[in-house]
């Protein structure tokens, strides 16, 4: 099962927004979530667990839940509000003109479950002999969850193109970069894959 980071997510009653992140277990090489942000205001992303997607194409993920179900999962971004006092020097109106209402400062956490990693599409991938490429998306087996590839795009501007990297050459995730054991020469000679738009995994 392909998961495309970017693709269009719809939910058994319509489409509901995009995939962001994909949420990774290092120690499994499995992915336990994915993040979708909703289309409508405000654009919450949320949190979805993996067992959650029916099956996907190219550019879309179909979710086994109505929009209600998934309006109840976690948030991926919580917000906690640090400060409720008005500082001292807002409290006299006539120092406060010509500025706004106190807002206090915002402190925003992102809900990765521990020992987990968050990657976006376009993260670093980068070969035992230095930086060669981006994550475009994953290969998933459906049962299991586990990756079995990592579909990279590899090269420059006027150069790019995607090759499949199998897991059992994936080292290691650590912060938000890929570390292949592979070395660039290696991965420029894995075989070119053309994109199928209208296909299914």
């Amino acid at each position: 099962m392909d998961i495309p980071i970017g693709a269009d997510v719809e939910c058994s009653d319509g489409r509901i927004g995009r995939l962001t992140n994909i949420i990774l277990n290092p120690a499994t090489q499995t992915v336990t979530h994915v993040v979708v942000k909703e289309h409508d205001f405000p654009g919450l992303e949320r949190l979805v667990p993996e067992e959650s997607i029916n099956r996907s194409t190219r550019d879309t993920v179909y979710l086994s839940m109505d929009k209600k179900k998934f309006g109840e999962l976690e948030d991926f971004v919580q917000t906690e509000f640090l400060s409720s006092e008005v500082p001292a020097f807002m409290a006299d109106p006539y120092l406060m003109w010509p500025m706004d209402t106190w807002v206090p400062p915002i402190l925003e956490h992102k809900m990765i479950p521990a020992g987990e990693l968050a990657f976006r599409k376009g993260a670093k991938v980068s070969a035992s002999d230095g930086h060669v490429g981006q994550v475009d998306e994953f290969l998933v087996e459906k049962e299991s969850g586990h990756i079995t590839h990592l579909v990279l795009r590899e090269g420059h501007l006027w150069g790019k193109k995607n090759v499949y990297v199998p897991v059992d050459q994936i080292e290691r995730f650590e912060g938000k970069v890929v570390y292949l054991k592979m070395d660039k020469k290696s991965v420029e000679d894995l075989p070119v894959i053309e994109k199928d738009k209208s296909g299914e995994e």
